[in-house]
């Protein structure tokens, strides 16, 4: 992570190294927070970020769930990411918006704390690497399972829950794969430490539904809707497992991971062992939507310059 000049904390912008969170700070030991993960990309009209309403409203809805709202707006939250973004002077990078329980109580009930919100950007590159986009990627499934739905919230972007996906994504890593993809208590595929999931057969999309615990993403969101403008059928269902070895390509999706191919599964091939025509296809319009070389139909861009 490469530090950035300023943070955006409770209000106010502070230098990097000073935006400190005390060690009996509630978070600290329970995980207290709801987060996003959202990127800013450079396009011809300079920096823009991409989905920023989705964002900011899946935000608010994790602290819904959570029971932790804070006390700033939508619009509120919304000029903080854009004003951090342009003071730190950046054209791509990563913004991370956190909402946290502070010190007062350490009581599992975090109720008492107080709620701090701090907005955090900086460059960042391919989250599973530089050459995943085009190469893809070696993952396997997981022996770890997505949570429960009466375990805990899989809606809410949750710190805690985080901890799920670090089992998945560490297994994955000790066993020589870049990701491990989880199943649900079900038994069926749900998705990544931290992406959603696809499969192509036969030029239809598969994707499991929110009710295999996964996060609605928001980059899934984009993809589902660039699929149906170019008459892809797109299918939320159930997907058993053994699907991923009959299906003809596999791809993540997520703010971090953008479309990347999974060209095996447990040292098995997903098809050809490469990026398939149906995901590079995708790719083209995203990445030529988020670089401003392809018209933005959706309003999927907030430029910065003209926001702030």
């Amino acid at each position: 992570m490469k530090a950035s000049g300023q943070i955006w904390l409770d209000g106010a912008l502070v230098p990097w190294d000073e935006a400190r969170v005390h060690v009996a700070a509630h978070v600290v030991h329970y995980g207290s927070s709801v987060f996003e993960g959202i990127r800013a990309y450079q396009t011809l009209s300079g920096p823009a970020v991409f989905c920023l309403g989705q964002h900011v409203r899946r935000l608010l809805d994790s602290c819904r769930i959570f029971r932790m709202m804070p006390s700033y707006s939508s619009d509120d939250l919304t000029r903080a990411i854009l004003k951090t973004v342009s003071v730190n002077g950046h054209g791509d990078c990563y913004i991370r918006p956190v909402v946290f329980r502070g010190v007062e109580s350490l009581s599992v009930d975090h109720r008492r704390c107080p709620l701090h919100v701090a907005v955090i950007t900086f460059e960042w590159g391919r989250y599973l690497g530089e050459e995943a986009i085009e190469h893809g990627v070696d993952v396997m499934i997981s022996s770890w399972r997505r949570i429960a739905p009466d375990t805990l919230p899989g809606m809410g972007k949750i710190g805690g829950n985080y901890v799920n996906s670090a089992f998945i994504v560490m297994e994955a890593a000790d066993n020589g794969y870049a990701e491990g993809i989880a199943l649900d208590v079900q038994g069926y595929l749900s998705e990544g430490s931290g992406e959603n999931l696809f499969l192509v057969r036969d030029g239809v999309v598969y994707t499991p539904p929110l009710a295999a615990s996964i996060l609605g993403g928001i980059t899934r969101g984009v993809v589902m809707t660039l699929c149906r403008e170019a008459g892809i059928e797109v299918r939320e269902m159930a997907i058993p497992r053994e699907m991923l070895t009959v299906s003809d390509e596999a791809f993540f999706t997520g703010t971090a991971a953008e479309i990347t191919p999974i060209r095996s599964v447990d040292r098995q091939p997903v098809g050809s062992g490469r990026r398939g025509p149906l995901t590079e296809r995708l790719q083209e319009r995203f990445f030529g939507i988020t670089s401003g070389r392809l018209p933005d139909t959706q309003g999927w861009l907030t430029q910065v310059r003209d926001a702030v």
